[in-house]
């Protein structure tokens, strides 16, 4: 094994400039960090985790609390969040967080506290007042994406605005009969995402005069849209445009559709949300949010908190909305039935 010392010997400096220039702490010419790094890469030279720890005080490792772990949409925002972090030295541990009041108490109690992480990040976790202080009493960079807990610095789509931005324009093509499949919440959960795009679309249907011709809840999954979406067409008020909360749900949708002799768009127009990888092969209309730029910039956000204290310039708070979200029109959505 290479040593430190074989290092600074080939690279002809000091044990200590060698470690300033493969740590990134410290002052240092360009040109001498170059030189210690291509030393390191000929020689096989890898860092010890243990002893920058011990040296520097932190694990070079950021946490992520995550409520799913088999869903694209948080698989996407992982391998930004690693995009970001790998090329600077920190790895990733994943935390599931579930429902599970036991679960939870483990985690945020004991799991959390033994200190294996520099900061954390909380992707999509609806977290109350008690996790949140949990989170605060451990004194780590907290990072919100999605849906933030109560006090904790966030990024986030604006998720009203994104299901006005789907239901404006099957509006615009003329449709009135709309219905929606999303996640029914607990009363009193007003700001996890599904209960704002349900916000989001109910609103813009009010302001134009109309009411939902149906609401389906349905968890996000290609089956349970299916299922929804079948009993939507089949009943009494048949839509003529469905606004999916997910992607994987407006698959499901479309499924069924298809499934009933409906033609889409002529029949019936699918919107849904994500801009999952497969919507261009489905011809989706979907608003499409980026989530491994999320994850980027998130990654970024719980870097300059644990780095410098403080977050960078384009990182917003609990209560702004600042990641960018585009609608894409593809084959699902046309005119309004005559």
């Amino acid at each position: 094994m290479v040593s430190l010392e074989e290092v600074a010997r080939r690279a002809n400096v000091s044990t200590a400039t060698v470690s300033r220039a493969l740590s990134g702490r410290g002052r240092i010419s360009d040109a001498t960090r170059e030189r210690v790094r291509d030393a390191a890469d000929a020689m096989g030279y890898v860092v010890s985790a243990s002893a920058s720890s011990l040296a520097s005080g932190r694990t070079q490792n950021i946490g992520v609390l995550v409520p799913l772990l088999d869903k694209w949409f948080f698989a996407m925002v992982l391998s930004g969040i690693a995009n970001h972090l790998a090329p600077r030295g920190y790895d990733i541990t994943l935390y599931n967080v579930t429902d599970d009041p036991e679960q939870r108490r483990r985690l945020f109690s004991s799991s959390l506290r033994r200190r294996r992480v520099d900061g954390l990040v909380a992707l999509s976790v609806d977290l109350d007042a008690d996790d949140v202080a949990h989170l605060q009493d451990l004194g780590l960079p907290v990072v919100g994406l999605g849906a933030p807990g109560p006090g904790l610095a966030a990024l986030r789509v604006d998720d009203v605005a994104v299901a006005r931005t789907a239901t404006e324009h099957l509006l615009e093509l003329g449709h009135r009969e709309i219905a929606h499949i999303g996640l029914d919440k607990e009363a009193g959960d007003e700001h996890d995402i599904p209960t704002l795009r349900t916000r989001g679309f109910e609103a813009t249907l009010a302001e134009a005069g109309l009411e939902p011709a149906g609401f389906e809840p349905a968890d996000f999954t290609i089956d349970e849209g299916h299922r929804a979406a079948r009993k939507l067409l089949q009943g009494e008020r048949r839509p003529t445009a469905i606004f999916a909360a997910s992607d994987e749900l407006a698959f499901g949708a479309l499924f069924a559709a298809r499934e009933l002799g409906l033609d889409v768009p002529r029949d019936l127009s699918i919107v849904g949300v994500d801009g999952h990888e497969m919507s261009e092969f489905f011809g989706l209309t979907t608003v499409a949010q980026f989530p491994h730029d999320q994850g980027e910039r998130a990654g970024d956000a719980i870097l300059a908190l644990v780095e410098t204290g403080s977050l960078p310039d384009d990182a917003s708070l609990p209560d702004d909305a600042s990641l960018p979200f585009e609608l894409i029109v593809r084959t699902t959505t046309g005119p309004a039935p005559r």
